[in-house]
């Protein structure tokens, strides 16, 4: 690896740092990165001793989208270079939204197009009051085709439309409002503390539960509520109650007692 891009910490608590770092570029895709983040997704997705991932830039901002020279040179690739190019993207970005781990979004500074697609991805997102998001992509004569799923998710389809055709910047507030953000800190002091009290709760949750609560959101969002769905979640409470988290969680209940999977 001739760059060190991203930055990865396993702590013993069964958290994880994904940290991008090209705070040079304030941490802008490429190639090298796209293809980084979708190996450190796919690991972390494979670990069974992370329960949370904590996503995060170094420098003055998060992520400020597309790298100024990779849009340049791939203004002369083919439209079969193209399109794998954008693949690649969209596949690194379903990788981190279909992750069985809790994600967390840590945001400061600017959250632009692709990063701002990567914290649509994201299962929490606490971000500082002042960080900028945009979806600036027409202002270009593009269009946010491959983040577009994740952040219509995000935000909904009638915001999605204003912001994907208007370019306009937006700020904490606003994101919080639409949902593209769950907690915002005034400094970077608040912004961690509302990090470790929800980290509290993490230690609380069991891990094999929290990922298979997870996918319930995946497998149920936006379906009608019709028989399949009604008998497919009865058996998967009944599998999840046989199983050996629940038989401890429960006996830790009422031995009052913390579960075996917490730490501490």
């Amino acid at each position: 690896m001739s760059e060190q891009i991203l930055q990865i910490e396993k702590q013993a608590n069964g958290l994880a740092r994904v940290t991008l770092n090209r705070p040079e570029v304030r941490n802008a895709f490429n190639e090298d990165m796209i293809r980084q983040l979708t190996e450190a997704f796919k690991e972390l997705a494979q670990d069974d001793s992370i329960k949370a991932v904590i996503i995060s830039g170094n420098g003055k901002g998060f992520s400020a989208g597309a790298d100024l020279d990779w849009m340049k040179r791939a203004a002369d690739f083919s439209h079969d270079q193209n399109k794998a190019d954008a693949e690649a993207l969209a596949y690194m970005l379903k990788h981190l939204y279909e992750m069985p781990k809790l994600t967390i979004g840590y945001v400061h500074g600017a959250a632009m197009g692709g990063g701002l697609g990567l914290v649509s991805c994201c299962d929490l997102v606490i971000a500082h009051k002042d960080t900028r998001f945009s979806l600036s992509e027409v202002k270009l004569g593009l269009i946010p085709a491959t983040i577009s799923p994740y952040v219509i998710a995000a935000i909904g389809p009638r915001h999605a439309k204003r912001f994907f055709q208007t370019g306009e910047a937006f700020f904490g507030e606003k994101a919080k409002e639409i949902g593209l953000v769950h907690e915002l800190g005034d400094t970077e002091e608040q912004m961690t503390e509302i990090l470790e009290k929800i980290l509290v709760d993490v230690n609380l949750s069991a891990p094999r539960a929290m990922a298979a609560s997870k996918q319930l959101v995946l497998d149920y969002a936006f379906r009608p509520l019709e028989t399949e769905i009604i008998e497919d979640s009865a058996e998967r409470i009944a599998s999840t109650r046989a199983g050996d988290e629940a038989k401890e969680g429960i006996r830790a209940f009422f031995e009052k007692r913390k579960p075996g999977w917490t730490e501490g």
